[in-house]
């Protein structure tokens, strides 16, 4: 499985915002079936104050511009509601040109193969 982690903006407007929360409580089950039929396994949105992250995992091998693609082009009712989500953002200033989401670079990932770092605290003050 691949993940990335997306970022764009909402447009800077309280009912803008209102507007995509509530779309999102009810997503279209055409737009959910084409995500999963494009490859989408998994797929997350977060919302702070107009900033959207959206982490997606798809099947392995696949990118997220061609699964996006492939999605948007899959029907009418699919594009109608691209459009409509896409009226309501406006691109990352961190977006590549041509670009509307911007990909985010993962820095860290913790799993239960791994073990975290301790805390400064706990650290031992002897060499």
């Amino acid at each position: 499985m691949t993940r990335y982690a997306l970022t764009v903006n909402l447009k800077n407007d309280p009912s803008v915002i209102e507007t995509y929360r509530q779309y999102h409580e009810r997503v279209w089950p055409e737009v959910l079936q084409s995500l999963r039929e494009a490859g989408v396994e998994r797929m997350e949105i977060y919302l702070l104050r107009r900033q959207l992250v959206m982490f997606v995992e798809l099947n392995d091998g696949l990118d997220w511009r061609h699964v996006f693609a492939a999605h948007m082009a899959s029907s009418p009712r699919v594009a109608e509601w691209e459009r409509l989500m896409t009226s309501l953002q406006e691109p990352s200033p961190d977006a590549r040109s041509g670009e509307w989401w911007a990909v985010m670079e993962p820095i860290f990932h913790l799993d239960d193969r791994q073990r975290a770092a301790p805390r400064v605290a706990e650290r031992s003050t002897t060499s």
